[in-house]
């Protein structure tokens, strides 16, 4: 067989494969770039050129950014000021989805996504939401508002590099062609991002996939229940906040139970105003737990000692009573003054599987009883033979977030962003370094930065790089290029048509990037012979070849949010494929508006 034919069974197993099994898209991707190499489709090195890109680690170090804004709670504070707490999906995407694409207009979109993966998290838990009809138009939103400017996405400055190049080489015969400039782009890229945004919100309901209500419903009949108690603490960012702008009312895994203002208890509504000092209890499964528990400005209400500082250091753990424990029989409120030398904060109780209705300071302690507490390292020692606690289970995924940090987090990361745009220095350098001052100055540590990057992802964009190699030495890319040239004929509107969907197809296979690359020629070609323009081509590339939808390998950020979402690989093809077609309309109609054929 043929390199041609072989290539081409090798992407159309890997595509039914992501779209018709639930293997890892990880391992989809590492086995088809092994049958590529094992068939010498392309050079070795060529191949491999995904796992020494410089794209591909400055990922992996933005995911450390990620990771350092949102344990020091600059990106929580951040969300709760422009999103809050949003009562239903399209709340938050009207909330969340405009920020994301302006921000993209002007700034690389990939830090956004990774900042914003955490967000999306914590909503989708606190809200009750739909994470699955988050991440989608999260990725999308940012690769809409990169086609706004000339700085938007890498895609247009590499086309606009080859614009320059070309015409530094080039003569008369040359079509019309002039340097793109920053905004030029707007005319077209600012009614596609406005309408694009509208069908994600207008049609997300249908389109998006939804996530099973047992996958997003923790609190499920059967499900232990523990009563958590916490305090608003004196400087609290939650005072002056309703109960139901503070995200405290309810959600899919906890209720608020009672409500006291000093000795005084009151009947609590969603519109009641928290002050220092409110003590809350609430029914909580373990995952509610968790959130209430990693609330800002929320601490536990009873403790053998004085909450202090350096709460991030802390632990969530879950024990069992055990019969040999020395509290048993003492009132949970009187512990605090008999045990000073035992140092832990009570974050919930449960006994049975229904929460407590009584508050914890009457409770009684027994054998058998399961207790969340709030601990130091030390704990661990001091329990490790097991006298008090027949059982100790470490939470995952339950971390204070250090707030004392969150300014020096947010300078580093804004320093990054302008050390970029401005060309101090390389998008890697740039994350490389900032990651190094988040680990110096305290902003996450050394294990939060291992566990914060998505291997998986990596390796997807790896394969994906080393795959488009094989497309290209195959012949692949040219046999399509041949053919939309051939598709195109003598009517300048269809030839944009073609171009536009010749690049959606590359996107398919390739990265956005190497698709623009490849179309760029290919739409020279076309408009030298019609005689015509060649600047509405190249808007048309540039747009065609970022609007990455329909494929989640396709698009950088859409392999970031293709894990968290948990998602297939039709779910982008049954939104993307209408959305594209959307923008291909638009770009046709509007670009030759702008940019004519004849000037």
């Amino acid at each position: 067989m043929t390199p041609l034919i072989i290539i081409s069974i090798i992407l159309a197993l890997t595509f039914a494969l992501l779209i018709f099994s639930d293997l890892p898209p990880a391992a989809v991707f590492i086995g088809a770039l092994t049958l590529t190499i094992t068939f010498n489709l392309a050079p070795l090195g060529d191949s491999l050129k995904g796992f020494n890109n410089p794209g591909v680690l400055t990922i992996g170090a933005l995911f450390m950014i990620a990771a350092g804004m949102y344990s020091t709670g600059a990106i929580s504070i951040l969300s709760e000021k422009l999103i809050g707490r949003p009562r239903s999906v399209l709340k938050a995407q009207i909330k969340m989805l405009p920020h994301i694409a302006f921000g993209s207009a002007f700034l690389n979109n990939t830090p956004l996504v990774a900042m914003m993966i955490p967000v999306i998290r914590d909503l989708s838990k606190s809200c009750g939401l739909d994470a699955k009809k988050l991440f989608i138009p999260l990725s999308y939103a940012s690769i809409l508002g990169g086609t706004c400017t000339l700085i938007g996405t890498a895609t247009n400055l590499v086309v606009a590099g080859l614009v320059n190049e070309t015409l530094k080489r080039g003569g008369s015969d040359l079509p019309y062609m002039v340097p793109v400039k920053m905004f030029d782009l707007a005319w077209v890229g600012v009614p596609i991002t406005i309408t694009g945004l509208a069908f994600l919100m207008a049609t997300g309901k249908w389109l998006l996939p939804s996530a099973p209500v047992a996958a997003r419903t923790s609190g499920q009949t059967g499900s232990r229940m523990y009563r958590v108690e916490l305090s608003v603490e004196d400087d609290s960012p939650l005072i002056g906040k309703s109960i139901d702008d503070a995200g405290l009312m309810e959600s899919d895994s906890f209720s608020l139970i009672c409500f006291h203002r000093g000795v005084e208890r009151l009947e609590a509504t969603r519109e009641t105003i928290l002050a220092a000092g409110d003590n809350m209890g609430f029914s909580a499964d373990i995952d509610g737990a968790k959130t209430l528990w990693a609330t800002i400005g929320l601490k536990p209400l009873y403790s053998t000692k004085e909450q202090k500082a350096n709460r991030h250091r802390h632990h969530l753990v879950e024990v069992v009573v055990s019969r040999r424990n020395t509290m048993i029989g003492q009132q949970i409120e009187k512990v605090e003054s008999k045990e000073r030398n035992f140092e832990v904060w009570l974050v919930g109780f449960a006994r049975g599987v229904a929460a407590m209705h009584h508050p914890l300071r009457d409770a009684v302690i027994q054998a058998g009883d399961i207790a969340l507490l709030e601990v130091k390292d030390t704990f661990f020692y001091r329990n490790r033979n097991e006298t008090e606690f027949s059982m100790t289970k470490k939470i995952r995924g339950a971390i204070i977030q250090r707030t004392d940090k969150a300014l020096i987090a947010t300078a580093i990361t804004v320093i990054m962003v302008f050390a970029v745009s401005f060309g101090f220095m390389t998008m890697l350098n740039a994350a490389l370094l900032a990651a190094g001052a988040m680990l110096l100055t305290g902003c996450m540590t050394l294990n939060d930065a291992g566990r914060s990057v998505s291997f998986s992802t990596l390796m997807v964009i790896a394969s994906a790089m080393g795959l488009e190699s094989a497309v290209t030495a195959s012949g692949l890319s040219e046999h399509i290029g041949n053919f939309l040239g051939a598709l195109g004929g003598d009517n300048a509107y269809l030839a944009l048509a073609v171009v536009f969907l010749g690049c959606i197809l590359m996107d398919a296979m390739v990265t956005n990037v190497a698709s623009a690359v490849f179309m760029f020629p290919i739409a020279m070609a076309i408009a030298s012979t019609l005689n015509v323009s060649f600047m509405p081509f190249v808007i048309t590339v540039m747009v065609g070849a970022s609007c990455s939808f329909i494929s989640p390998v396709s698009y950088q950020t859409n392999l970031m949010v293709y894990g968290p979402g948990n998602y297939k690989f039709g779910d982008f093809v049954k939104i993307g494929i209408p959305l594209s077609l959307l923008v291909g309309v638009i770009t046709i109609f509007l670009t030759p508006i702008f940019f004519p054929f004849h000037v």
